[in-house]
């Protein structure tokens, strides 16, 4: 079901609950896919939660959907447009907002999950805004501290807790870089736990289940 009244394309899986308001949690695609990809999880993830599948903001050629353009040249080799980055993290908070208005949804109980450039931009989101956000599923991504708001650090990180994981294998984001995310986490205070599987850029069964337990434990 897609619904065309909010700012940004989406797929939703009601809650279960029909009475008061369901927890919520919203899924980031990777570069290049679109808000089909990581709904496949929906039908397995806890019933009680809403979920919400979006759809990335900039149109790649010739199909799939990015949050912040990746460019290749010469002189610079593989750079990240931030500026666009830092556009998606402000887009998607507006659209959290809008979700959580029109289909009655508990602010308190907010979570993410992301996927590759979807977790950086889930990671941006929560770091830049922990008093909204409860949990975050963080996917084969990274930190990039250039698109967290100013001044996130003197924020408190209290409210929010995130589950992260990587591939050992990964050659698409080295497992260098995830594995800074355990030491940046603790030392803003957040609780955390970090896990690495034998796979490649994508989701193992084992991972899956790892990250699905923490989800039902945290909502």
């Amino acid at each position: 079901m897609t619904t065309a009244p909010l700012s940004l394309e989406h797929l939703i899986r009601p809650s279960s609950i029909t009475e008061g308001r369901p927890p919520v949690l919203f899924m980031f695609h990777g570069y290049g896919s679109n808000e089909e990809d990581l709904f496949s999880f929906a039908s397995e993830l806890p019933k009680e939660l809403c979920v919400i599948s979006v759809r990335a903001p900039y149109t790649l050629q010739p199909f799939g959907f990015a949050w912040y353009a990746i460019n290749f040249d010469a002189e610079q080799g593989k750079w990240s447009d931030d500026d666009q980055a830092r556009s998606s993290r402000e887009k998607i908070m507006h659209f959290i907002d809008e979700a959580c208005k029109t289909y009655h949804l508990d602010t308190d109980n907010i979570s993410l999950l992301g996927f590759s450039q979807g977790t950086i931009l889930s990671y941006a989101v929560a770091l830049s805004y922990p008093e909204r956000i409860k949990n975050v599923v963080a996917l084969s991504g990274y930190i990039n501290e250039r698109i967290l708001a100013q001044a996130y650090e003197e924020k408190k990180f209290d409210h929010l807790k995130i589950y992260a994981s990587h591939g050992q294998v990964d050659q698409v984001i080295p497992p260098e870089w995830a594995q800074k995310v355990p030491d940046f986490l603790k030392n803003l205070g957040i609780e955390h736990i970090y896990e690495e599987f034998p796979v490649g850029h994508g989701v193992s069964p084992q991972n899956f289940h790892s990250f699905r337990k923490w989800l039902n434990d945290k909502i």
